[in-house]
């Protein structure tokens, strides 16, 4: 199992030298242990989230983005999107921002919510039009509102305006795009007009989206990653100039899966009557909250058919253990882990449906703890 390095090499303490070279030097983490990048030097930097490329994926390609790789940095706990993505934005790990996965139990609103898309899981309704504010529900410091120079938040436009952004871009001046050639035409127009000295954070979601329907091993995302190069190295050549750095990192990797490596929870009537509400996380780290009566029954059934699928953890222990970050844990923290942690091992994964959830399948998932998931680059470019 690889769980994250808080101590240095990690996604949040990429954004502790962020934070240290735009703003405040006072954070919850330490900065990246490595000399062999000063911040300091550069007046405009760049932060380009690709959404699932992970480390061993650049290093096996045929990309010029590897050459440029300084080295690798953990993602956080759990390795996905609703967590990490959530860590740029606030520049704190779960531990403090209290997001542990799609689908996460809000104590506050007594229900299951897929966090990002702010609904009820099994639902399209938003939370928003019900009344709930997600900035005071979530209540997550704004990284961009912590620095001293301007901030720009490139991104989709069909995310740019939801809930979740607005509430989490703060004072950062907001571009949307819809095409990957749009997303690189803005970031070059940032980096060649404007003030001086500014901090762009950028976000690209279709690698993430192609590895979860044909496979992160798939051809689809081998011809997309060299399109998505080609790209980039356009967007290089055309920024140079102005003391600028390109920082290229990811949220998370992904490991490949097949049907048969699924289990599905409401296959299961001994496992699945012991659950007091439907499994939250992701089908990689997967919480389950249990009935009282019936912690036993569940903890006995899944140790003796799924201990070569599976590890169960107390789920406490896991945040006394410091996966989810280090120092004081959000209020709210062990509610939204359940009682026990399903991690699964090799490629398996783990799912329970609602009558409300149309079945699908993911070929490329992400979440766990393999060296795949859990390791993405830190590519770094002088603009």
């Amino acid at each position: 199992m690889s769980f994250p390095d808080y101590q240095g090499h990690s996604l949040v303490n990429l954004m502790a030298s962020l934070r240290e070279r735009f703003g405040d030097q006072h954070g919850d983490y330490v900065p990246l242990k490595t000399a062999q990048l000063d911040l300091a030097e550069y007046d405009q930097i760049v932060l380009l989230v690709i959404d699932g490329l992970g480390f061993h994926y650049l290093q096996e390609s045929q990309s010029w983005l590897k050459h440029h790789c300084l080295q690798d940095l953990t993602s956080v706990f759990p390795s996905t999107t609703a967590a990490s993505i959530t860590t740029f934005l606030t520049g704190v790990a779960p531990q403090q921002h209290g997001l542990t996965g799609w689908f996460t139990y809000l104590s506050e609103l007594q229900q299951v919510t897929t966090v990002l898309p702010f609904t009820p899981r099994g639902s399209n309704d938003l939370l928003s039009e019900q009344g709930h504010d997600i900035g005071k529900l979530y209540g997550h410091p704004i990284f961009f509102d912590q620095l001293s120079s301007e901030s720009y938040v490139v991104s989709p436009h069909w995310i740019l305006n939801t809930d979740f952004n607005r509430a989490h871009t703060g004072k950062a001046n907001t571009l949307g795009y819809d095409t990957l050639d749009e997303m690189c035409g803005a970031i070059t127009h940032l980096l060649t007009s404007g003030a001086r000295q500014k901090y762009i954070y950028a976000y690209w979601s279709e690698f993430d989206h192609l590895s979860h329907v044909h496979g992160n091993g798939s051809q689809q995302v081998k011809q997309h990653f060299a399109q998505l190069s080609t790209a980039l190295d356009r967007m290089l050549k055309q920024s140079r100039g102005r003391r600028s750095l390109i920082l290229i990192t990811a949220d998370h990797g992904f490991i490949d899966t097949t049907p048969d490596k699924m289990i599905t929870v409401n296959d299961h009537p001994r496992m699945h009557e012991c659950l007091r509400l439907p499994l939250c996380g992701e089908p990689r780290t997967a919480y389950c909250y249990l009935h009282p009566d019936k912690q036993e029954q569940f903890c006995d059934y899944v140790n003796s058919e799924f201990s070569d699928r599976l590890e169960l953890m107390d789920s406490q222990a896991l945040i006394e253990q410091g996966v989810f970050g280090l120092g004081e844990p959000h209020p709210d923290l062990l509610n939204r882990v359940g009682d026990v942690t399903l991690i699964m091992k090799d490629n398996y994964v783990v799912k329970d449906w609602l009558e409300t959830e149309k079945r699908f399948f993911h070929y490329g998932v992400h979440g766990g703890v393999s060296d795949l998931e859990m390791f993405v680059p830190l590519v770094v470019l002088q603009a």
